[in-house]
């Protein structure tokens, strides 16, 4: 797993190049993620949208619609790329068919979440952090992780890469997500449950016990309804 910590990312060239790959909503969201890490400390130059599904309109908030991932491949120049894709799967799908060298993905995290050295958090390469999130301390996350707004994360969980985590989802100490887990919104994982890989944990269940890989999982406590 590559992970950088948080004194590794803290400083970024400024006015760096960047585009979001993403067109729809969880991209404007995180536009707006850049635009309040811009206005606390200007830092990324935000040229676009990359999809490979193109918009209804040739711009998306303001900012031109810019091509596919075949067209983001192509590009001659350093470029950080921010990938807001909300399934796992198509996260990793979309980070699979990113392949050229000059691409990179930073680690985005809202200015107002805490995160220092004392914290010991290692964060994954293209991880996440939307505004209002909490980590406690000894935490690791994969890359390409998800937080959206307002999650929390205690002790030494872990997430695995890709794990993404709808608003308000809560990550109990010594918790661990599996690669791919998804958690709807408000879904709570008590202290030192595991999560298997791919598995869906539904918006609003409590996850009380153990659950295996690649199932979909509703309720309180949450109980298997389905598997892949």
């Amino acid at each position: 797993m590559t992970k950088l910590f948080f004194s590794e990312y803290e400083e970024a060239e400024p006015s760096a190049p960047l585009v979001i790959f993403g067109a729809g909503g969880l991209g404007r969201e995180v536009l707006l993620l850049l635009q309040q890490i811009n206005a606390t400390h200007p830092t990324w130059e935000v040229r676009g949208f990359y999809d490979d599904q193109a918009p209804a309109t040739p711009t998306v908030a303001g900012l031109p619609y810019l091509g596919t991932s075949a067209d983001l491949n192509a590009t001659t120049e350093p470029l950080a790329v921010a990938v807001a894709v909300g399934s796992p799967v198509g996260r990793a799908s979309v980070v699979r068919r990113l392949t050229a060298p000059q691409l990179s993905f930073p680690v985005l995290v809202h200015p107002h979440v805490a995160l220092g050295p004392h914290q010991r958090i290692d964060l994954g390469e293209g991880s996440i952090v939307q505004q209002g999130c909490i980590l406690t301390c000894d935490i690791i996350l994969g890359r390409f992780v998800l937080l959206n707004l307002g999650c929390t994360v205690g002790h030494d969980a872990v997430l695995g890469d890709f794990a993404s985590l709808m608003p308000h989802a809560n990550v109990g100490g010594a918790a661990q997500l599996g690669p791919g887990t998804y958690l709807g919104t408000n879904a709570t994982v008590i202290h030192g449950v595991h999560i298997g890989e791919n598995t869906i944990l539904g918006a609003g269940a409590v996850a009380v016990r153990n659950l295996p890989a690649n199932i979909t999982a509703v309720g309180v406590p949450a109980r298997a309804i389905s598997s892949k």
